[in-house]
């Protein structure tokens, strides 16, 4: 296995990194192997659940949020920059001056802007290119630059009135396929669940126009998304969990599932992903339960579809989606 970028860097010399310091892992990824760090002495910030229970699996210390000041911090990018540059200017707030911030990250994952964007600001100590990425590393001043306040990412509204903040789905608004979704489902009753619910347009709509559904789950990997639906549904029928949509046991099935799920892995398509969400909503229905899915043209859905349901039809197919009906779900019938 090729070791990752900070192992390199500190085995090599290259990077100063401080003797016992407590580390700050921002975006920690569950696969990373930290222990050249000092695994011991990590905190691992983690806000998507699957990552999240991966570090914890492994006896890493995995939180929300940042507590406390670090000596050093290593941010592993996301795929938005908005959200990068805000982790970052998140691990200079808690690392002490002097300390050492790394920022490591795929070329496709956008690290090289994000190295420029840092470069305008601060001066960088250095940078290790391998296997298709970058590290890059700084060393925290006694006074962070008042350009860097402009990287904190804080939420905003949409048109719509909606809270959303850079790094969410579709964080300017409800994309198209929400839309379509909430314009065209039919009248629900009873359980209903939204899985992969994001900031909570599609619960927000459907619980404000059908006065039919009991009880609506929100099923959201992001705590932060999940944060987020918190303020835009405010309806007492909506309850929210933070989970794996493809793991979720719920503590009984639905008459209903909705869903405009994810097909992106970073920047990298993943139709596995929407597949997992088919599975899962089959899963979790009543044997007479109905799932919902809007999904881009082009992913090729069908097929897993009718693996998993016994009934099914395209309800429409407008502006690059297509909206699925699917019934009499094959797991609940195994059941």
């Amino acid at each position: 296995m090729t070791p990752d970028r900070w192992t390199l860097a500190l085995e090599n010399g290259d990077m100063a990194w401080p003797a016992g310091a407590r580390v700050l892992v921002l975006r920690a990824r569950g696969a990373s192997d930290f222990s050249a760090l000092g695994a011991a002495q990590i905190q691992a910030v983690q806000g998507f659940a699957p990552e999240h229970d991966r570090l914890a699996a492994r006896g890493i210390e995995v939180d929300i949020a940042p507590e406390g000041s670090f000596g050093a911090a290593l941010v592993q990018i996301v795929k938005s920059k908005g959200e990068t540059l805000s982790l970052v200017a998140e691990a200079l707030a808690h690392v002490e001056p002097g300390g050492v911030i790394a920022v490591d990250g795929q070329k496709d994952e956008g690290i090289e802007s994000i190295l420029k964007a840092v470069k305008t600001v601060m001066p960088v100590d250095g940078v290790l290119s391998k296997a298709h990425g970058k590290l890059f590393w700084l060393t925290r001043p006694d006074r962070l630059p008042d350009a860097v306040a402009d990287w904190v990412a804080e939420p905003g509204e949409t048109d719509e009135g909606f809270v959303t903040a850079p790094g969410m789905f579709s964080p300017d608004g409800p994309d198209q396929g929400s839309e379509l979704l909430v314009a065209l489902v039919p009248q629900l009753k009873g359980r209903v669940a939204d899985l992969g619910a994001g900031w909570g347009y599609l619960s927000a709509v459907l619980l404000e126009e059908q006065a039919g559904i009991d009880s609506l789950d929100l099923i959201e990997a992001e705590w932060s998304a999940l944060e987020a639906a918190r303020i835009n549904v405010a309806d007492e029928r909506a309850r929210f969990f933070w989970a794996d949509a493809t793991s979720f046991e719920p503590d009984a099935k639905y008459d209903a599932i909705i869903s405009n799920p994810p097909f992106h892995a970073g920047r990298a398509a993943d139709v596995s992903l929407g597949q997992a969400f088919i599975a899962s909503a089959a899963r979790m229905l009543k044997p007479s339960g109905q799932f919902f899915m809007v999904a881009n043209r082009h992913l090729p859905y069908e097929t897993t579809l009718k693996a998993h349901f016994g009934t099914g039809s395209l309800l429409a197919e407008i502006a690059g989606y297509k909206l699925y009906q699917a019934g009499k779900p094959k797991s609940a019938r195994r059941g």
